[in-house]
């Protein structure tokens, strides 16, 4: 490689595969949560008990639409950053790793028919985003606070989760 060129590794992630990277990941997990969660909405989770401040069924959708773009658009950032940066694979990892909790929650609670195994996912969902955060906001301040939605969210999830566990 000609002198004063940066190396590959120096270079963000090309445009179409950090597009790929970052859409088709977040859609999977969304395609992978509704397998779990449609076939069990009007069967198992219409005969439990909901706390008074369960929202109605329509909003889940479009919250998570909005989570999932708000979560692609935040990992796009990150993949934007030279490969070299310092943390950029770590904060990629961390992701990832709440990306597969993410999936792995409507599965426990919603497949499973357990609010108690949805409730541990969920908890472990919670440390993993807050890992993220952590993970991204030294190399892009507004891609941790893209996350933050969804922190809250599922934050509020959890309340959910848990009175469901209660009342059921």
């Amino acid at each position: 490689m000609p002198t004063g060129q940066p190396s590959l590794t120096g270079l963000p992630t090309p445009p179409l595969p950090r597009l790929a990277l970052t859409i088709l990941p977040v859609v999977l997990v969304a395609v992978l949560g509704n397998l779990a969660t449609i076939p069990n909405i009007p069967t198992w989770y219409a005969g439990l008990a909901k706390p008074s401040f369960t929202p109605p069924n329509w909003v889940f959708g479009p919250a998570w639409a909005i989570l999932y773009a708000l979560m692609a658009y935040a990992l796009w950032r990150i993949l934007s950053l030279p490969r070299e940066e310092p943390g950029r694979a770590g904060a990629i990892a961390a992701f990832f790793v709440q990306l597969a909790i993410n999936a792995l929650w409507s599965w426990a609670f919603f497949a499973g028919h357990s609010p108690l195994a949805g409730l541990v996912v969920i908890l472990a969902l919670i440390v993993a985003i807050v890992i993220t955060i952590y993970r991204f906001k030294p190399l892009d301040s507004v891609a941790a606070l893209l996350l933050v939605p969804y922190l809250a969210w599922v934050v509020f999830a959890t309340a959910l989760n848990l009175a469901v566990w209660e009342l059921n």
